[in-house]
């Protein structure tokens, strides 16, 4: 008589007894929080940095966006790199090279070593995050105990996101914005601690080596991309640089696409996108994460330069929509199976849109206080984000077999981040050409009309089946 799923793995790898086992959750969920933590906690440094090192606008652009830029690049390759080397391998080097470019980032002298530096940060990021759940996945064999797990790891991740601004703005207060890439120090030192003496080495998986060609053509697609529309906003006499990125990301992306479709096994399976929820539900994290990540760089931006809030004020700001996220993500876990994905996905994006439009009419009335009422239109924003996100990948889960699912979440998080590096650029390059506030109102308005091609993805995500 057999089980299902032994505490072995499907290759005879042992996993970890069960106090063993707590502890390489705890890793793993701390690889996830210090991702999390460096994807929010930068944003109120935006100001501090750019007085500090230069820059201005498009120099604090590249800060974030280095880091997701980098991140979402390297995701999908960092996946393959584990499964062919180990996951617990992969995890440790991850720490170590997100702690030590951490420390670099707090020492740099200039906004380029900083730029560099985020750089690693998010090379290190990639390997966090392709590892951390692949040795959850390990680690806990048994379905129930492995759910369990996971829902820490979110809630991990969840919460240090939430808790990245403030966290970032108390640091900066009472003892600079170089503080908050020290504090990831002893965290990464903990992880690498923990993961080096209590978890077991994956299985090597044959057949997935590097996909070197297409890494490169994904790397240069992003960078070009990101580059140009950054250095649209201040362009001048670069205008025909400016275009040559513009050219030069199509020309990589059409590389890419070439590259992945001639590959025995592609670091990204293009028939994956023939599945329509597996597409839609991918277009419309992308466009989520654009419309929310540049909203929230305008938005520490506008409140720090023209309201005049500090690093900690600013921060303070930001909670209301982080706590509201991690709670409309568990209410969406609760009601998807009753409503289905469809259903929850438009109520987020009606949401999402009710909240850009009324940030939108609050900037051209300016009735009453105007930041209060801004930081509550931001917050309505949030909890249609977190009911959105929770439906599209509930959709793109379930629209794969399982064997598939782990480069589904991949693609899911490059898409992702991509929308992160594209809204920072795009939003940071609005509030940098035109005059405030109409810099601030057309990053409202653009968000409304993406949420509005959101609704359409949510909408053809959730199959003819759905109610």
């Amino acid at each position: 008589m057999t089980t299902q799923r032994p505490d072995l793995t499907a290759h005879g790898s042992e996993t970890p007894p069960a106090r063993g086992r707590g502890m390489v959750l705890a890793a793993a969920t701390l690889g996830f929080g210090v991702i999390n933590l460096d994807v929010s906690v930068v944003n109120v440094a935006v100001k501090p940095i750019a007085v500090t090192l230069g820059g201005g606008v498009s120099g604090v652009q590249w800060v974030i966006d280095a880091y997701t830029l980098v991140f979402a690049a390297l995701i999908l390759s960092a996946g393959a790199l584990g499964d062919r080397s180990g996951h617990k391998r992969l995890l440790m080097a991850g720490f170590a090279m997100f702690t030590l470019a951490s420390a670099a980032c707090g020492l740099v002298p200039a906004i380029g070593e900083l730029i560099a530096a985020r750089a690693v940060q998010g090379a290190g990021a990639a390997a966090l995050g392709a590892s951390s759940l692949a040795l959850i996945n390990h680690t806990y064999p048994d379905t129930a105990g492995r759910a369990r797990a996971i829902s820490v790891w979110t809630a991990g991740g969840a919460a240090t996101l939430a808790a990245g601004p403030l966290i970032g703005g108390l640091l900066i207060a009472t003892v600079g914005w170089r503080s908050i890439f020290f504090i990831n120090l002893p965290l990464g030192a903990l992880g690498w601690w923990l993961t080096r003496g209590h978890a077991t080495e994956t299985p090597a998986t044959p057949g997935r080596g590097a996909d070197l060609p297409g890494q490169a053509a994904a790397i240069i697609a992003l960078t070009a991309l990101a580059g140009a529309t950054i250095e649209t906003g201040s362009a001048g006499g670069r205008l025909p640089l400016v275009v040559g990125g513009y050219a030069l990301a199509v020309a990589a992306g059409a590389a890419f696409i070439a590259i992945e479709h001639a590959r025995e096994h592609p670091m990204l399976p293009l028939s994956l996108f023939r599945v329509r929820a597996f597409s839609t539900a991918t277009c419309a994290g992308l466009l989520v994460n654009l419309v929310f990540f540049g909203l929230i760089f305008a938005f520490s931006l506008f409140l720090q330069d023209q309201q005049g809030l500090s690093p900690l004020a600013t921060g303070l700001a930001f909670l209301p929509v982080t706590i509201l996220i991690v709670g409309s993500n568990l209410v969406a876990g609760r009601i998807l199976p009753a409503r289905g994905t469809r259903a929850v996905a438009w109520a987020g994006a009606l949401l999402m849109g009710a909240g850009c439009l009324a940030m939108l009419g609050l900037l051209a009335v300016r009735v009453g206080p105007l930041v209060p009422a801004l930081i509550a239109g931001l917050a309505l924003t949030g909890v249609g984000i977190g009911l959105v996100v929770t439906a599209v990948t509930a959709a793109l889960l379930g629209s794969v077999a399982p064997a598939q699912s782990g480069i589904a979440s991949g693609a899911f998080t490059a898409f992702r981040q991509t929308g992160s590096v594209l809204g920072v650029a795009l939003f940071g390059t609005l509030l940098a050409s035109l005059r405030p506030p109409v810099g601030l109102e057309v990053t409202f308005a653009i968000g409304a009309g993406l949420v509005a091609v959101v609704a359409a993805l949510g909408h053809a995500a959730g199959g003819p089946q759905e109610r």
